[in-house]
């Protein structure tokens, strides 16, 4: 018998591996912070003895979901100016917001509440681009949620910084300064073509390549962007960033929503990969991105919410749900984005166009402990016929009981294990009153 710090029952296991494997009454055996095993119960059984052990009745087991695009502290915004333009929500209500309220305690505060939500909906790695992002990692890594984390980078002015050149500073600190993490994965997040010029481009992906750390831009997210790029430039775009040799598979383009055809052979071509954010798309109405021809094509869509002040949530659940009926009602094909490729999306590629898909995504031996159970024993999964539906079509935040991360339990029977719940949203309440007063 090997020993294992924990062993985790459940009555289906889905390891997200290219077969799409289905284990019914199996078991993880996880030390330290990486998986030993996944079998049956009785293989595991058999030859693992553990401190802990999770059981598995009523439950499904498979790995932690990945947001791959939100701006995590915009969770004090949520609900601040609904039902807007993009533009005028920005530059009206939330960039003036920001730099009113912008400082580190801010950051890790909203941080914190937005670890909080994601974590307890089975969300265990997100990608966020934002400021003060020393003080969003440690808020991160309290919680123990696993991060990559992308200083945005600008041309003009904010309370953050004063100058693009300021923000690469800024941005190269800080991936200095959390290189080799265990939780935290530096990330340069240039904003978008249209708050960022050639130059500015052109040194974050040298600054990205140099430190060897991924890079996470919107991209192509409104008509209106499409317009102004291309009177600028002369080209849409996909097509303007591959002329600055800005394309690679470190690059993770948020939206993507107003591309051609030839701009998704590009992006299939250096191997971008794309964050979809179906439900802030939608809210924002900035239009449908074509997924069904990208993932055609052999790009690798995976799943964001944004930033919960155009979503207004942060439930990665919610978001498979979404764009799959959508899709399929946009197709006018009812077989497409099946169940199988949602839950991918959402896992394993989420992963791997976050340059995590060595470590995490699936469950197999070696990789990091990070995992979530759901309870099947509820009304809305009852009865259950196929696993992989069950979870895109029915499940919810609500139903994720357990969730591990790199082996440290930190969701039990649906409680936060690694901070005070009550604390977190006491301080959203008091930041609430003083944002609600100044308005």
């Amino acid at each position: 018998m090997k020993n294992a710090d924990y062993i985790i029952h459940a009555d289906y296991i889905l390891p997200m591996d290219k077969n799409f494997t289905v284990i019914e009454h199996g078991a993880v055996a996880v030390k330290g912070n990486k998986i030993l095993d996944i079998g049956t119960h009785d293989t595991i059984s058999k030859n693992y003895t553990a401190k802990h052990s999770i059981s598995g009745e009523g439950k499904l087991l498979l790995p932690g979901l990945i947001n791959t695009h939100t701006h995590a502290p915009m969770v004090y915004f949520r609900g601040m100016a609904d039902d807007l333009p993009l533009n005028e929500w920005l530059n009206e209500h939330i960039w003036p917001a920001e730099n009113r309220w912008f400082s580190p305690e801010f950051i890790s505060d909203a941080t914190e509440l937005a670890c909080l939500e994601m974590v307890k909906g089975g969300v265990t790695a997100y990608h966020d681009m934002y400021f003060y992002e020393d003080a969003a990692a440690a808020a991160t890594k309290k919680i123990g949620m696993r991060g990559v984390l992308g200083t945005g980078i600008l041309d003009f002015q904010t309370v953050f910084a004063q100058s693009a050149d300021d923000y690469l500073n800024k941005a190269k600190q800080f991936a200095l300064d959390w290189e080799g993490d265990e939780l935290i994965t530096p990330c340069i997040a240039p904003h978008a073509i249209y708050t960022c010029g050639t130059e500015t481009l052109k040194k974050s992906k040298a600054l990205a390549e140099k430190l060897q750390v991924p890079v996470h831009i919107h991209l192509s997210e409104t008509q209106g962007e499409v317009h102004d790029v291309m009177t600028r430039y002369r080209k849409r775009p996909v097509e303007y960033l591959e002329s600055l040799g800005f394309l690679d598979e470190t690059v993770l383009a948020a939206h993507c929503v107003w591309i051609e055809d030839n701009e998704i052979e590009l992006l299939a071509k250096r191997n971008v990969g794309v964050a979809h954010c179906m439900e802030s798309n939608l809210k924002l109405a900035s239009g449908f991105a074509p997924i069904v021809t990208l993932l055609s094509e052999g790009v690798k869509v995976t799943f964001g919410t944004d930033g919960a002040a155009s979503n207004n949530d942060l439930n990665i659940l919610s978001e498979m749900s979404t764009t799959a009926k959508v899709h399929k009602a946009l197709s006018d094909n009812p077989t497409a984005l099946n169940a199988k490729t949602t839950l991918l999306m959402a896992t394993r590629w989420g992963a791997d166009v976050l340059g995590l898909g060595k470590k995490i995504g699936s469950l197999q031996k070696g990789k990091r402990a990070d995992m979530i159970t759901l309870n099947l024993r509820k009304p809305h999964l009852t009865p259950l016929y196929n696993v992989y539906s069950h979870i895109v079509y029915a499940a919810m935040a609500s139903d994720v009981e357990t969730v591990m991360i790199n082996g440290t339990v930190v969701v039990n029977k649906g409680k936060l294990c690694t901070a005070d719940e009550e604390e977190i949203l006491s301080k959203a309440k008091k930041w609430q009153e003083k944002i609600k007063a100044h308005r």
